[in-house]
Formats: C-alpha cells, structure tokens, sequence
C-alpha cells in the first residue's frame, strides 16, 4: 500500500485517536497530551522490553482533578486505562494498550508529610524509592523494600507490583513491610 492509501482500518484507528485527543484536550494541556508517533514509542514497554505495544495515547496529569476528568473521560469512550510510573517494572504491568490511554503519574512525585514516630510517610505515587530513603535519611530511617532500580522506580509502582529487593530477604516485599517493622540503618 502506498503511504498516499490509508486503509478504512487506519482512518478509523486516526479518528479514534483524535476523538479521544479532542475530548482529553478539553481537560487538559496541550502538552499533557502525547498522540504522535515519536511521542508514544518511549511509553511501548516498562523495564520488560521483550513485550511492546504502543499506547493509543499517553496522558501526562499534574493534579488529582485532571486524573478524574481523565478517568470520566475514557469511561465515556470507553477506553482502557494502563496506570504507568517510572515504567522500571520487570513484569510487564505497564504494557500499554494498543487502543488505551496509558495514565502516566510520573508528575505525581511530592512527599506530603514525614511521621518520624509513627515511622510513616505520606507521599505521592511518583515519588522515587530513593527520595524516600533520602528524605528519612537524617532520621536513620530508609524504605526497605529496595528494588534495583530504586534510583529511578516509584512507590506507587512498588505498590502496584508488590516490588522489592534484595533487603526483602530480611524485611519482606513492599506488602509485607508494615510500618511498625520499619528498619532503622543497623542491618
């Protein structure tokens, strides 16, 4: 097929995209909302690069409002939702859908509030493992369920994926680390 043809199936795989595109853009900035081709390709896989598939589009929120117009959104075009991180995951759970939204929350990255006490802490779900440690490392305190890729992966990932590394030996995987057992620096 010459690039000059466009198969039915490509003009309407093309409207799909810019309906969803125009109603996203009544919620959102411009530049939250990536559609073209070159924009998607960096979002086709997480850290499992055996399985690809690039997403319809990628939606980049800053607020909590902005997610929930999003999520209005694709119910009423009914659209899939892929919720992606940092997208350091080594199990596939940020594959995109090929005819789906891929929700990135890389944006959300504010630690809220510290409770050295109660050894807690209430962040956001793009916030790195390692700012987490960084922030409680005055205190002696760290986040223990360390995946390798904690300089770059997100809590809500690791929520998401029930990551962890190799100090879960001791203290467990991210469901497993309650609050009450949280490791100070002594191992």
């Amino acid at each position: 097929m010459t690039p000059m043809m466009q198969s039915p199936e490509d003009k309407a795989f093309r409207g799909e995209r810019q309906a969803l595109v125009s109603a996203l853009g009544a919620a959102l900035p411009t530049q939250s909302i990536l559609s073209d081709e070159e924009d998607l390709k960096p979002y086709e896989c997480d850290g499992l690069s055996a399985y690809r598939s690039t997403p319809f589009v990628v939606v980049l929120p800053e607020t909590v409002d902005e997610v929930q117009h999003i999520l209005r959104i694709c119910q009423r075009l009914d659209t899939p939702v892929v919720v992606r991180g940092a997208g350091t995951g080594l199990s596939g759970g940020a594959l995109p859908h090929k005819r789906g939204v891929l929700l990135s929350l890389a944006k959300f990255n504010r630690i809220l509030e510290i409770d050295p006490h109660n050894r807690c802490a209430r962040v956001e779900p793009g916030v790195r493992n390692l700012a987490i440690s960084e922030a409680v490392d005055n205190l002696g305190l760290y986040y223990a369920p360390d995946p390798s890729s904690q300089i770059a992966c997100t809590i809500g990932g690791n929520v998401a994926e029930n990551s962890g590394g190799v100090h879960c030996l001791k203290y467990g995987l991210t469901v497993q680390h309650p609050a009450d057992k949280v490791p100070d620096h002594g191992w």
